[in-house]
């Protein structure tokens, strides 16, 4: 981000032990960890306040593992981190719950799973590859060679032990568990490191932390070169309908290799996302948040044509920013010569399934040096 000289109020220096940059999923899940577990003084700061990013924005899929088929990560990454990935989504899910279960307010979950549905006849063979995949590392699945849901599609995956949620509302919940202490509407411009402490200028104030955790996904490469060419921004675009009479699908649905999904909300209206696999060049690399018309006219065909019996009219429609990692996997790490900097970042739309883990490895790298396995960015190296 960037701060003009007018912007900056008559800074004063803070001292703080754990800053934390960043309000969603993954910097609330951070705070929390950092403050919770580890016994730091934990401050959170963002540019603009708890879950108004891709973390309040994003469809509310909690569903397991990456965002390829399971054979396909285990061709990209070896058997060993496919199923290392998927055992951190689901200990992501346990922490979520965990979450909601203890929050003072409301937090509707679903814990219907999800169904990964084929459009073609090609991608109905990657998912049977994938189910033979799944079952033979004794993942619960349930294979279907046709289609479920009678709307067109050519076969599908169960996956009973995901869930939809309401994110926005996860966020916030998840950060008000952290305990930490929530500076909002503070863009952070500039990062140094002076021995043991490091010194955080944003808008508002020039902290000196003992310890950072950057968890600024697609925003990244704008606070530090190191993330440009590791950290792409990534637009995606959702709409949802008015209230419906009827559920058109009472799961989470997530088709055309995940570039699709859709589901019905909590308060019985239709969500449908996706579209960006047809309009890549102007959807990839990129942070501008606005509507794409294309896109979106792309959504209401798909809908027309699988879900033609939703007649609601669209209520709302939006965009939001994810972070794509250059390699598919979250990367955790510290910034070079700048050893009391970490971050967790990159979840490349998969946030809802990895990024309580991650951040909780993250913590734990930055602090204690533990390695954070198949997403430490030491597989670069």
């Amino acid at each position: 981000m960037t701060v003009s000289h007018w912007q900056r109020a008559e800074q004063v220096e803070r001292e703080v032990d754990f800053l934390v940059v960043g309000a969603g999923l993954a910097g609330g899940a951070a705070a929390f960890f950092a403050k919770q577990i580890h016994g730091r003084d934990v401050v959170v700061t963002d540019a603009r306040d708890v879950g108004l990013g891709a973390s309040g924005r994003n469809a509310g899929f909690m569903i397991s593992g990456l965002d390829i088929y399971y054979h396909r990560a285990i061709e990209e990454y070896g058997q060993k981190v496919a199923r290392e990935v998927w055992e951190m989504s689901r200990r992501s899910f346990r922490h979520w719950r965990e979450f909601i279960n203890n929050s003072a307010f409301d937090v509707p979950i679903d814990n219907g799973g999800s169904m990964l549905l084929a459009e073609t006849a090609e991608e109905a063979k990657e998912l049977e590859l994938a189910a033979r995949a799944l079952s033979a590392d004794k993942i619960e699945i349930e294979y279907y060679s046709s289609d479920p849901l009678k709307r067109g599609y050519c076969a599908a995956i169960e996956q009973p032990l995901d869930a939809g949620v309401q994110p926005y509302l996860l966020a916030k919940t998840v950060m008000a568990q952290s305990g930490a202490e929530l500076i909002a509407n503070n863009e952070l411009y500039r990062l140094e490191q002076e021995g043991d402490s490091v010194r955080v200028y944003t808008r508002k104030l020039v902290f000196k932390a003992r310890y950072v955790m950057l968890c600024t996904n697609a925003y990244s490469p704008m606070i530090d070169p190191y993330f440009v060419g590791k950290i792409a921004p990534t637009r995606a675009q959702c709409l949802v309908t008015e209230p419906l009479d009827h559920v058109p699908i009472p799961f989470c649905g997530y088709s055309d290799y995940g570039y699709m999904y859709y589901r019905t909300t909590f308060d019985g209206r239709f969500l449908l996302g996706g579209g960006r696999k047809q309009h890549q060049q102007e959807e990839n690399n990129t942070s501008e948040d606005r509507l794409n018309p294309k896109v979106h006219a792309f959504l209401d065909r798909y809908m027309r044509k699988y879900f033609p019996d939703v007649k609601a009219p669209v209520a709302q429609r939006w965009s939001g920013i994810m972070g794509f990692s250059c390699d598919g996997l979250p990367l955790v790490g510290t910034l070079p010569g700048k050893p009391r900097v970490g971050f967790t970042v990159g979840f490349t739309g998969h946030g809802l399934a990895l990024a309580a883990a991650t951040a909780e490895r993250a913590v734990d790298r930055l602090l204690n040096g533990v390695s954070a396995g198949a997403v430490d960015v030491a597989r670069f190296v």
